[in-house]
């Protein structure tokens, strides 16, 4: 067997051999895992995942490369990856390249060859934590210090907003939105042109007048990474425009809403990341299998006396994912309807913000 070349330490003490691809460097981040089967190009180019070391529970990463189509985001800023076994010899007609080489030039590292069912275990059973991938020659003792004198960033919205306002235009348009960006997916924007929706696109902090200065006929609020209660920006944003246009949440935004109209949000012990999560809505008993990213929740209880009602419940741990206040035509969802590669089960709620839209400009 050939000799480790990298080891993850994480914040317990427990210590893990690997072999390095990507970007040969040291790095600390939050460990979280990642339950879907496919979609890990998708997974590392979304911008929640900044700041986290992402383990893949499935086995293989690696198989089908990448494809330039396939982004979600233009500069990925994943903090890294912990795969069981990486092929560096993909079998995909669309790859352009792998993922080592893609890891090589944004700087990421990553680590295969890892325990990932018992590393899953760990983080499932006590939460998530730091890490730190580092030389498998590191003394444990030095690594324990560097986590320990690692504190997590606070200001991860702000580094993966645009910093100025883009267009993503659609022929024959019949509404306008502004999205507020966090951190927001390429998928989403799709989703909303294929809708019939010319999308502006604008900073996390943009004042109240420069969205309205676009008079759009929604806003919609983006994913991100971090801790929603950091963003008061775009939680008084909405604040001001609650009531005055549509508005539609998806994951942070989400959380954005429920902290806007007064609820409260809560860390969870280890996320919701993955493809199979069974969501259902209260209104009509149906339940969608979707895809979800996210460290933080909305704390239920504390949704009453706000005008918010819950519209969408999780099945595995009875947290919410869905609000809404319909006099305001405002409503969210913890979860991603426009998940790419999957599943497909809530792409009607792209509908639902479209029939508002056209409710308000016939008002």
């Amino acid at each position: 067997m050939k000799a480790y070349t990298k080891k993850i330490v994480l914040e317990n003490g427990r210590e893990f051999y690997g072999y390095g691809f990507g970007v040969d460097r040291e790095a600390i981040n939050e460990i979280v895992f990642n339950t879907s089967m496919v979609g890990y190009q998708e997974i590392m180019s979304d911008p929640s995942y900044t700041g986290q070391t992402v383990v893949m529970t499935y086995p293989l990463i690696g198989n089908y490369g990448t494809a330039e189509e396939d982004y979600e985001t233009k500069f990925p800023t994943i903090g890294g990856m912990i795969v069981r076994e990486y092929n560096d010899i993909p079998s995909n007609f669309r790859y352009t390249r792998t993922l080592n080489e893609v890891f090589e030039e944004l700087d990421i590292p990553a680590v295969w060859g890892i325990d990932t069912r018992t590393l899953t275990r760990i983080i499932r059973d006590e939460g998530s934590q730091k890490v730190i991938i580092t030389d498998a020659a590191t003394p444990r003792e030095e690594a324990m210090r560097k986590l320990r004198e690692y504190t997590l960033p606070r200001d991860m919205v702000a580094r993966v907003s645009c910093k100025k306002r883009w267009f993503s235009r659609t022929p024959n348009h019949r509404y306008d939105v502004v999205a507020i960006d966090c951190g927001i997916k390429y998928n989403i924007i799709r989703c909303l042109n294929g809708m019939g929706c010319n999308v502006t696109v604008v900073p996390y902090d943009a004042s109240l007048e420069e969205i309205l200065a676009f008079r759009p006929d929604g806003i919609f609020l983006s994913n991100g990474p971090g801790d929603p209660t950091d963003v008061e920006p775009v939680i008084e944003r909405v604040r001001a425009l609650r009531g005055r246009l549509p508005i539609f949440g998806i994951c942070m935004g989400h959380q954005m809403v429920a902290l806007a109209y007064g609820a409260k949000t809560f860390k969870m012990k280890f996320g919701h990341r993955g493809g199979n999560h069974p969501v259902k809505c209260l209104s009509t008993g149906k339940i969608e299998i979707t895809s979800q990213n996210h460290s933080y929740a909305v704390d239920i209880d504390s949704l009453r006396g706000t005008g918010l009602t819950l519209t969408h419940i999780n099945l595995l741990d009875n947290t919410a994912e869905g609000v809404e206040c319909a006099a305001d035509k405002v409503f969210s969802v913890q979860y991603h309807p426009e998940s790419a590669p999957g599943p497909q089960d809530s792409a009607c709620l792209f509908e639902k913000f479209i029939q508002m839209m056209e409710e308000h400009k016939n008002a």
